[in-house]
């Protein structure tokens, strides 16, 4: 049996290690787990509400037009319901994309340290990844647009950018669109928008009707807490969605999934306490990096890479063993960790852990 040739070699993604596996690989009956960017806030009470509400539906197919949940997606971001299409996570738009528009050959753009998702899907696709170095942890629009060729399909913005959680602006995007060909199709990834607190953030949404070549990503799965459910959605002109929508298999959607969402959609008061909670929560991680001398990007979703001046492998295994899960082993940043910010309770934790895990590596070594 032989496979793409273009996949044998494919890295398979690896996800933050679950609570569950590290409490019975190391023997430890309290975990943190502060690696995949989730809400520790949760989710709504309301969208936990929808989902109890609609288990008694449990046996039927959900709508494959999310229909409801469209209308209701619709009326709150301001875009027609003909511009919205909806996935498995946004990770499976990701993938409708590059299914959709990108054939063996043919080139798509983005930055050197970003969401590996793009290039994994690209290359699944048998498509070119040209790869595009960050300039302080900050995609570097101009190169970007320097890079792009007649073959060039695809250019995919993450903003914030995981994993260093720094922001293009609102003028940057603007002018970088405003110079792109009219054939490239930009993916703006907004997965972290709603934790955003910059003033310079992109509107992306009131662009859309001047570029017909945006299209927008959000996701249900960060501040909205749903990220066991999967759902996310893409938002873009209605040619482009309806091509997306050619390549989505049925149903890709559950029926929990869009009863939770379009009831996470209505509590505003819960994404605005969560938004002053991880701002709240940047703040204190930031001064305490600082006390420690540990220099990081500005963080502007809901995680903060810092440097941890060693490699971040080793500080990721040191605090496995001290219950703390983070994320390490970033290509070009291998003395870093990716930290999420959770509770106050588990920030602090999380900063006794570090501090002991960076005291003991720094003791000298001597001879007996």
């Amino acid at each position: 049996m032989q496979p793409k040739p273009q996949i044998v070699n494919l890295p398979v993604y690896q996800p933050g290690k679950p609570v569950e596996e590290v409490k019975r690989e190391l023997g430890l009956d309290e975990v943190v787990k502060l690696a995949s960017n989730e809400n520790p806030y949760g989710a709504s009470p309301k969208a936990k509400a929808a989902i109890e509400q609609e288990l008694s539906q449990i046996s039927v197919y959900p709508d494959g037009s999310a229909a409801e949940l469209t209308s209701v997606l619709a009326g709150h971001l301001g875009v027609n319901r003909d511009q919205i299409i909806f996935g498995c996570g946004s990770d499976e738009v990701i993938a409708l994309i590059t299914r959709a528009f990108l054939l063996p050959g043919e080139e798509n753009i983005m930055a050197d340290q970003t969401f590996s998702v793009y290039k994994s899907n690209a290359d699944i696709e048998g498509a070119v990844s040209i790869e595009v170095p960050l300039v302080d942890g900050t995609h570097d629009l101009n190169a970007m647009l320097q890079a792009v060729t007649e073959r060039t399909k695809i250019v995919w913005i993450c903003n914030p950018n995981n994993p260093t959680g720094t922001i293009v602006s609102h003028t940057d995007v603007v002018n970088f669109l405003n110079e792109i060909p009219e054939h490239v199709l930009v993916i703006l990834d907004e997965a972290y928008a709603e934790f955003v607190t910059d003033s310079s953030y992109p509107d992306s949404l009131s662009l859309l009707s001047k570029y017909p070549n945006l299209m927008i990503l959000r996701t249900f799965s960060k501040i909205y807490g749903l990220a066991s459910l999967r759902i996310g959605y893409g938002v873009g002109h209605p040619n482009v969605v309806r091509l997306i929508n050619q390549v989505r298999e049925p149903f890709n959607t559950s029926r929990l999934a869009q009863a939770a969402a379009k009831a996470a959609l209505t509590d505003h008061e819960f994404i605005a306490a969560c938004r002053a909670k991880n701002r709240s929560g940047i703040e204190y991680l930031s001064a305490e990096f600082a006390r420690l001398g540990l220099q990081h990007f500005p963080a502007h979703g809901n995680f903060i890479l810092v440097h941890v001046q060693r490699s971040g492998r080793e500080v990721f295994q040191s605090l496995l063993k001290l219950g703390v899960i983070v994320r390490a082993g970033f290509g070009k940043y291998p003395d870093y960790i990716r930290v999420s910010v959770g509770t106050p309770d588990e920030n602090t934790k999380f900063i006794a852990a570090l501090e002991q895990v960076l005291a003991i590596q720094e003791q000298p070594v001597t001879a007996e």
